[in-house]
């Protein structure tokens, strides 16, 4: 056996499928979901379990582009989504408007987003409340 089999086995054990049971009122919903979709509890569970995997990734993403703003850039996007105009965060930060307006668009950047309103969307589920 060669490193790449020993690897590929580590990696992927063969190992039996295991089966879990559902909540009773879990499987109720599954199956309610389901007949309205018109598809299969499995199907709508595999959905859901795609989705949420999609949010965690985009989440991961989005938690790693914070993590890359500047102290000074994280103010400003808290204050954005806190629904202050460039003048409001000029007066809070005590910082000019023209400085207000380049960590406006650093920040846009670094999330890949175009406007303020697409930053607030992506960060909705996030609580700034202790920003302002």
């Amino acid at each position: 056996m060669n490193i790449t089999q020993i690897f590929s086995k580590w990696l992927r054990p063969q190992s039996p499928k295991r089966h879990f049971d559902l909540d009773t009122d879990l499987l109720v919903s599954l199956q309610t979901l389901a007949a309205r979709r018109n598809s299969t509890p499995q199907a709508v569970m595999d959905d859901l379990v795609q989705q949420a995997l999609i949010f965690e990734q985009v989440e991961k993403q989005t938690w790693k582009k914070w993590r890359s703003l500047t102290p000074r850039e994280q103010e400003v996007t808290a204050l954005i989504c806190g629904g202050y105009s460039t003048a409001a965060i000029c007066e809070q930060l005590n910082i000019a408007n023209e400085t207000v307006r380049t960590h406006v668009r650093n920040v846009l950047g670094k999330f890949s987003v175009k406007n303020r309103k697409e930053l607030r969307q992506l960060l909705e589920q996030w609580d700034f409340s202790s920003w302002s």
